[in-house]
């Protein structure tokens, strides 16, 4: 997050991992944007499957107050799926692993993150698992802690739990896997920096009638009200492309970002920074919060700020959450800071 200093970041509300009809979701892209305008969110990542044709389509860029960038989900058959961010061509990912496609996401000047990597499928709903093989394999700039709708739909073992989700996912759902978190601890626990976000791999599931109407389980505008990576930018907005999507896949590729479950509480306003030797958290409202070093709760309090002395060096992080239908709910989770030695952080 901020190396050191008080937070004066500038807090983007964006969504990733979505599909269109240009790959195998059933929106359009003006339909997605009009839905995250409904949703109140700042920045959509589209990741259609292997194309980017809504960029050569021209689409990418500003709609009104909603900045649209167009990256690609790299999709191999069977798993493997990378979320690569900065490419000027679809990746030719055939006969490739997962180090090949980090390698060529990033020899055409593009940073990717693995895709739904715990994946395990759903024997009641007969889907594939489609993991992340090697996350251990040098160039990833992150992995998807956070796949709502896989990591949700995967726990799904009924049609009452089917529905429920439908109805109201964010009583549904309580936070990441904890087989999420502990690998993306013990990543991060060997001094090695993994960003971790939160994607949705929404794809508005449902069917389109006519090219005119979608009869849709769950709407675009809906799903973009749960799951958002929030990024902290140095610079707001100048309407320039260039400009605005470098701030953002900067934000993203340094970890400047956190993981919101902003249907439970608007989030935006957190912040988790290192200052005078102290890591300071600080949110919009009272939350349980807990510490953890290298993926062990170090403190946890019921407060709206943090101010603690770290006991180690290690990989240090904050998750909050709240009580909602007497359910402990995840609502935000922070990405890493590093403290390397008394009053050194990165």
């Amino acid at each position: 997050m901020v190396a050191s200093g008080p937070p004066t970041l500038h807090d983007l509300a964006c969504v990733l991992h979505l599909h269109s009809t240009f790959s195998d979701g059933t929106g359009t892209v003006p339909e997605i944007v009009r839905a995250a305008r409904r949703a109140g969110v700042d920045v959509v990542l589209l990741t259609d499957h292997d194309t980017l044709e809504a960029r050569d389509r021209g689409y990418e860029g500003w709609h009104e107050d909603v900045l649209l960038l167009v990256g690609e989900e790299v999709s191999p058959r069977g798993g493997n799926h990378y979320l690569a961010f900065g490419l000027e061509e679809p990746i030719d990912h055939r006969g490739m692993g997962p180090a090949e496609i980090v390698r060529a996401v990033a020899d055409a000047g593009g940073f990717g993150f693995a895709a739904h990597p715990f994946s395990r499928g759903s024997e009641r709903f007969r889907t594939k698992p489609m993991p992340w093989s090697d996350l251990d394999c040098e160039g990833l700039a992150g992995i998807e802690v956070w796949s709502f709708v896989t990591d949700e739909g995967e726990t799904i073992g009924s049609i009452r739990d089917a529905l429920r989700f439908l109805a109201h996912p964010e009583r549904f759902a309580t936070g990441p896997p904890e087989e999420n978190r502990r690998e993306w601890d013990r990543l991060n626990a060997s001094g090695r920096r993994v960003v971790g976000i939160g994607g949705l791999d929404a794809h508005q599931i449902g069917k389109r009638i006519a090219d005119r109407f979608v009869v849709r389980l769950m709407g675009y505008a809906r799903s973009f009200q749960q799951l958002r990576t929030h990024v902290l930018v140095d610079e707001l907005p100048t309407g320039d492309l260039e400009h605005d999507r470098e701030q953002v896949y900067a934000a993203l590729r340094e970890g400047r970002s956190y993981m919101a479950l902003d249907s439970l509480a608007p989030a935006r306003g957190f912040a988790f920074w290192a200052e005078e030797g102290r890591l300071r958290a600080r949110l919009p409202r009272s939350a349980r919060l807990r510490l953890y070093r290298d993926g062990v709760v170090v403190h946890e309090d019921h407060a709206a700020e943090l101010d603690q002395a770290p006991d180690a060096p290690g990989s240090y992080r904050v998750e909050a959450s709240l009580q909602v239908h007497g359910i402990d709910q995840a609502w935000v989770l922070s990405n890493p800071l590093f403290m390397r030695n008394p009053g050194e952080s990165s």
